[in-house]
């Protein structure tokens, strides 16, 4: 847990992220064997060989380079979600975004610091949109929005998950679970959200009372989520777990004068 603020029977990452990957979509092998390179503003270009299934390749026009996990699923055809550790830096996790029919792509990096602070959450994130070098780039660039505000919604995530969610700024959701280990539980905390394209969200998350941070992939045609948590077991280990849920809408609030954050 992340400190003294924890009520004494709230849950760590490691008990409610057991099954909240049961509505996930599968993994998949369409990468082995290919490569990418991305170009971000501000950071020396990266290529990827995905080499297995699960094992990619890296270099970056610095010189450094590794070998890291990772996994991908194919949200739509050619628009992959993938999830990266990085064995040098094992507090660090990415979730990277592909779109390979426009050339986009958008890395959130999730950070576990060293030690708590108070009042700020223990992980961070960070945001690098990007291009596929090469590729002939289409359609808008990703950036932050506010489209989700006002939105109320229900998260299938297994049949023993279920939990609510209200957007309530560009800055702020609430969630409370419905069914699960955190039945009765909730919590308003830190969130952003990208726009990756139309009807594609990036939404992302970082809790206060536990170390641990969400980074979610929100297809609203197909009313799917695909997500990874990164943060700290209750007992102190670095943890990267899957999530993945079915969305049911049900409703928007709209503001007549006065605007959330």
């Amino acid at each position: 847990m992340s400190g003294e603020t924890a009520p004494p029977d709230w849950k760590a990452l490691d008990d409610f992220a057991a099954g909240i990957d049961g509505n996930r979509m599968q993994c998949t092998d369409a990468l082995a064997g290919t490569s990418l390179t991305v170009s971000e503003d501000g950071r020396p270009g990266l290529h990827v060989d995905f080499r297995t299934l699960d094992e990619l390749s890296w270099r970056r026009d610095d010189g450094t380079a590794g070998t890291d996990w990772y996994e991908a699923i194919e949200i739509r055809p050619d628009l992959y979600y993938l999830t990266i550790t990085d064995s040098a830096r094992p507090l660090d996790a990415k979730v990277m975004v592909v779109n390979r029919a426009t050339g986009r792509t958008l890395t959130v990096e999730s950070v576990i610091a060293d030690a708590p602070t108070p009042g700020k959450p223990r992980v961070s994130q960070n945001f690098r949109p990007g291009v596929i070098k090469g590729a002939e780039v289409a359609g808008e660039q990703p950036s932050e929005t506010r489209d989700l505000i006002g939105l109320r919604a229900l998260y299938r995530y297994s049949p023993n998950h279920l939990y609510e969610h209200v957007y309530l700024s560009s800055e702020r959701y609430a969630w409370q679970c419905l069914v699960g280990e955190q039945r009765g539980h909730g919590d308003v905390d830190l969130a952003t959200t990208w726009r990756f394209a139309e009807n594609l969200y990036v939404f992302t998350f970082r809790e206060f009372i536990i170390p641990v941070a969400a980074t979610w992939l929100y297809d609203m045609e197909a009313l799917r989520t695909t997500g990874t948590f990164v943060g700290l077991s209750g007992d102190g280990r670095v943890m990267v777990a899957p999530g993945g849920a079915f969305i049911t809408l049900l409703g928007r609030v709209t503001y007549a004068d006065e605007q959330p954050v």
